[in-house]
C-alpha cells in the first residue's frame, strides 16, 4: 500500500503544476489546487513516516526496473521525516503567500506564475528526500534550480534580477561539480544507485575516493551554504517576496544537507573525511554569526544566521556516531521550522513598520503586542535559550561531541572540544543580535527614533542598494495566522522533544546500520 503512495509525493506536485499554469486566470481555482495537492502531500507524508516507523523502509522501482538497471524511490525514517516537516512548511508558507497576494493584488506574487513554479520547487524537494540513485537527486536538485529562479525573481526589479543572476551562476556550478561527480563516480564503479554505490566505492583506491568525495562534498557544500562556499546566500534570498523568502532559508539548505547525510553515511561510509567537516562546521558557525553581528537589516541578520548554524548541522554529521546524527536530524526539523517562520515574521513587520532595518523600525510592542510574541518566541529559539528545541538540539549535538571526544577515536579530541566551544559562542552572539533587533525596533519609543544614539546601532551598516522607508500596508489575518500556526509547531518540538526525539534516534540507527543498503541493494553489505 504504501509503495503506491510514493510516487505520489512527486506526481501531485507536477500535475498540480501543470493545472496551476492552465488555470492561470482563475485564481481561486489556482489556490484550491496548490492547497488541495500540498495538503495531500503533507498527509501522504505522514502515513508513510507512520508506516516506516512502524515496519522498514519502503523501497519502489520505477517501471519496474529493479536496481541498479532502474531509478528507485526509497523513503526511510529520515526521509519521512524530511517529506513531512517540508510538506507543511510549503502548505503553511503558501497560506501566508496567498494572504499577501489578496492584500496586495497579487503584485509580489502573480498568480498565474507563482502557483506553477511553487509546485514545481515543491516536486523538487520532494524527488531530492526520496532519491535512491544519485542522477535522480541531480533532476530533484534541477527541478529546484529551474523554479527557484522564477521565484527569486519574481516582480522583476533590478535588485531581483541582479540577485537571481548571482544565485543562478552559483547554483550551475555547483550542478557542474555534481554533474561531473557523478560521470566519475559511474565510470568508475558501473552505477549511480546510492545503496550499491556503497558497495563498489569501497573497492577503488583511496586516493579515487577521496576524490570523489571531495567533488560530492563541494556540489552538496555549495547547496547547503557552508563556509568558505556561502558567501552568496545573503546577497541572494532577501531580495525575493518574503514567502520565498521563508521557503528557501527553511528548506533549500537542508536539501544539501540531507546530500550531506547520505554522502557521509551510505555513499562513503567507511571514507573518513570527519576532520575536514569538523573544521568547516566550526567555521561556518562564527563567519557567519560574525556576519550577522554587522547587520541592521533582520532579513540580512537572519541570511547570515542561517548560514552560521548550517554549521551545527555539519558538526553532528561530522561526529558520524548515532547519537550525533539523531541530534543533527532533531536539529535540521527544528532549524526548518524556527527559519521559516522569523522570516514570515520579518514579512508582518516590514509591512506593519515599513521597513526592515533597526535604524527605521521603533514602537512595534506598543503598536502591535502579538507581532512582537510572534517574533520574541522563535527568536529565543534560534538563540538557544532553554527549554526550547533549539537549545535542545544544541545540547544533544554537543553531548555527542562530548562523547565522541571522551573515546577520541581518531585523536582528535581538541578539535571537537573546539567546535563545541565556537557552537556556545556562536549561540550566544545569535541571541545578542536578535535581542538587539528586538530592542531597538520594539522596546525603543517611537518618538525616540528621530536622531536615536545608542552603541546598539554603532556596529551595524545597512544592507548595499538597502531600501528606504516604504509605506505601511494592512497586515491580513490569513498571514499571522500562517505564521502563528509555525509558531506553534516550534514549540510543540519543545513539548514533544522527547517523543522526536527517539524518532530522530531510529532514524540515525538505519543510517549506521545496513537496512538502507539491504534493502535497497539485496544482497548489498557495507
Amino acid at each position: 500500500m504504501t509503495a503506491v503512495l510514493v510516487p505520489l509525493v512527486v506526481l501531485l506536485p507536477l500535475l498540480g503544476a501543470a493545472a496551476a499554469l492552465i488555470l492561470g486566470r482563475h485564481r481561486r481555482a489556482q489556490m484550491g489546487v496548490s492547497a488541495g495537492v500540498l495538503s495531500a502531500v503533507a498527509v501522504i507524508a505522514a502515513v508513510l513516516l507512520a508506516a516506516v516507523d512502524a515496519g522498514e523502509p519502503t523501497v519502489v522501482a520505477v517501471g519496474g526496473w529493479q536496481p541498479p538497471f532502474g531509478i528507485v524511490l526509497v523513503v526511510d525514517r529520515l526521509s519521512a521525516i524530511m517529506l513531512l516537516i517540508s510538506s507543511i512548511v510549503l502548505l503553511v508558507v503558501l497560506l501566508y503567500a496567498v494572504g499577501q497576494g489578496v492584500a496586495d493584488r497579487h503584485r509580489e506574487t502573480p498568480v498565474s506564475i507563482f502557483h506553477p513554479s511553487y509546485l514545481v520547487l515543491s516536486a523538487g524537494v520532494f524527488n531530492a528526500f526520496i532519491a535512491g540513485d544519485l542522477f535522480n537527486l541531480y533532476v530533484g536538485f534541477e527541478i529546484l534550480l529551474s523554479a527557484s529562479y522564477v521565484l527569486l525573481t519574481l516582480g522583476g526589479t533590478g535588485e531581483r534580477i541582479r540577485a537571481g543572476v548571482t544565485y543562478i551562476i552559483v547554483s550551475l556550478v555547483s550542478s557542474l561539480f555534481f554533474l561531473s561527480a557523478i560521470a566519475l563516480i559511474y565510470g568508475a564503479t558501473g552505477t549511480a544507485n546510492i545503496a550499491q554505490l556503497s558497495v563498489r566505492i569501497a573497492e577503488l583506491p583511496q586516493d579515487v575516493q577521496l576524490i570523489l568525495h571531495l567533488l560530492l562534498l563541494i556540489a552538496f557544500g555549495i547547496k547547503a551554504a557552508v563556509f568558505p562556499l556561502s558567501f552568496w546566500l545573503p546577497d541572494s534570498y532577501p531580495t525575493a517576496p518574503a514567502p520565498v523568502t521563508a521557503v528557501f532559508a527553511g528548506l533549500l539548505t537542508k536539501v544539501g544537507v540531507y546530500a550531506i547525510i547520505r554522502t557521509e553515511t551510505v555513499i562513503f561510509a567507511d571514507s573518513d573525511l570527519s576532520v575536514l567537516l569538523m573544521v568547516v562546521g566550526g567555521l561556518t558557525m562564527l563567519v557567519g554569526i560574525l556576519g550577522a553581528l554587522t547587520q541592521a537589516d533582520i532579513k540580512r541578520l537572519l541570511s547570515f544566521t542561517l548560514v552560521s548554524h548550517i554549521g551545527y548541522m555539519i558538526f553532528g554529521i561530522a561526529l558520524g556516531t548515532e547519537l550525533g546524527l539523531a541530534a543533527t536530524i532533531y536539529y535540521v526539523v527544528h532549524h526548518i521550522t524556527v527559519q521559516t517562520t522569523l522570516f514570515l515574521t520579518t514579512g508582518l513587520i516590514e509591512r506593519f513598520g515599513g521597513a526592515t532595518s533597526i535604524t527605521r523600525l521603533a514602537g512595534l510592542l506598543k503598536a502591535s503586542p502579538l507581532l512582537a510574541v510572534l517574533f520574541f518566541i522563535p527568536a529565543l529559539n534560534l538563540g538557544g535559550i532553554p527549554p526550547f528545541s533549539g537549545f535542545l538540539g544544541k545540547a544533544g549535538l554537543f553531548l555527542a561531541g562530548a562523547e565522541h571526544a571522551g573515546a577520541d577515536a581518531a585523536g582528535a579530541a581538541g578539535l571537537v572540544w573546539a567546535v563545541i566551544a565556537a557552537g556556545a559562542v556562536t549561540s550566544l552572539i545569535t541571541l545578542y543580535a536578535l535581542a538587539r533587533f528586538w530592542n531597538m525596533a520594539f522596546w525603543r519609543g517611537r518618538e525616540e527614533l528621530e536622531g536615536y544614539e545608542s552603541v546598539l546601532l554603532g556596529s551595524v551598516q545597512e544592507a548595499p542598494a538597502g531600501a528606504t522607508l516604504t509605506a505601511t500596508r494592512t497586515t491580513p489575518v490569513l498571514m499571522v495566522v500562517a505564521t502563528t500556526v509555525l509558531v506553534v509547531v516550534t514549540v510543540l518540538l519543545t513539548v514533544f522533544a522527547g517523543p522526536m526525539f527517539d524518532l530522530t534516534s531510529r532514524a540515525a540507527a538505519n543510517l549506521s546500520d545496513d537496512v538502507y543498503v539491504g534493502l535497497v541493494f539485496p544482497g548489498g553489505i557495507r
